[in-house]
């Protein structure tokens, strides 16, 4: 009985938050209450949030780049225009970016001859994957017993109820000019065969053709359109306008009246455009005996 357990406590265990229990509330400090994010969400590296030499500013402006989509403007001028900072600050703070990896701004020149600058946002400084090494890259070779991918339908569009060659010629004269409005817009013979019949049934609609190509046209998004033909039949078929209202064709003229005639044969009234004799009259006459 006098055998010491080597396995007991020395003495009894602190119940210090934090020490014994690293879930439990810190005495001082923040704390967090976080809930998991399923959309609308940007992931950030510590890298970069707990930076050591980027400033606040920096830190917050290069959040805000990483989380804006493909395509938006992120020159000195439109986030002076976002942000309460001025553009003094804001070109600081881009400095800063680039300094350190996580923006790279090249000037360019656009085949119409503008300079403009090129905006390359960089989550992870040194990470950059350049042409040369997607060049490098063995090319992979497609397995001769697996046939092509299939392109995807396109959306099902209207269909007037009456089809006649002149409608559909103009149904495509309003796609191929689509892309005069906007250069994305650009459609395939294809694809515009495949629409026609949509744009058709709008034209059968009482709708002009440039009323159709204003309402394919108008609103368009932002961000660069994949497939141009697929928002072009949605658009189509969802907002197709109800049918004109029923007009109930006119009545016919009435037949003139003709005034009143004296028959020469029997002094009897009758109507007729000119003088002369009356149906009883003509029919006792030797001629139409």
């Amino acid at each position: 009985m006098d055998t010491e357990n080597p396995s007991a406590p020395s003495r009894a265990q602190s119940r210090i938050p934090g020490k014994n229990h690293p879930h439990a509330r810190p005495e001082s400090g923040v704390a967090h209450d976080n809930a998991r994010h399923t959309e609308n969400f940007t992931v950030i590296g510590n890298h970069l949030i707990q930076h050591q030499e980027l400033s606040l500013l920096a830190i917050g402006l290069a959040c805000y780049i990483q989380s804006v989509r493909q395509g938006t403007a992120v020159d000195i001028k439109t986030l002076a225009d976002r942000f309460p900072e001025g553009p003094t600050r804001i070109a600081a703070a881009l400095r800063e970016l680039e300094a350190h990896g996580y923006l790279r701004r090249t000037r360019e020149r656009t085949p119409t001859g503008r300079i403009v600058t090129r905006t390359v946002s960089c989550n992870k400084p040194g990470h950059r994957t350049t042409p040369a090494e997607t060049a490098t890259r063995p090319a992979r070779r497609p397995d001769p017993d697996k046939p092509p991918p299939r392109k995807k339908r396109l959306p099902a569009v209207p269909h007037p109820s009456y089809t006649s060659p002149a409608l559909l010629r103009t149904a495509v004269d309003v796609l191929a000019g689509l892309r005069r409005h906007d250069p994305r817009l650009l459609l395939s013979a294809t694809d515009a065969e495949h629409l026609a019949p949509g744009v058709a049934a709008w034209l059968e609609r009482d709708l002009t053709p440039t009323a159709v190509r204003h309402a394919l046209t108008e609103n368009l998004p932002t961000e660069p359109l994949i497939r141009p033909a697929a928002f072009l039949a949605h658009r189509l078929a969802a907002q197709l306008p109800p049918p004109p209202p029923f007009r109930p064709p006119a009545p016919p003229a009435p037949e003139p009246r003709h005034p009143f005639q004296t028959c020469d044969g029997c002094d009897r009234p009758f109507r007729a455009p000119e003088p002369g004799r009356c149906r009883d009259c003509r029919t006792d006459l030797p001629e139409a005996t």
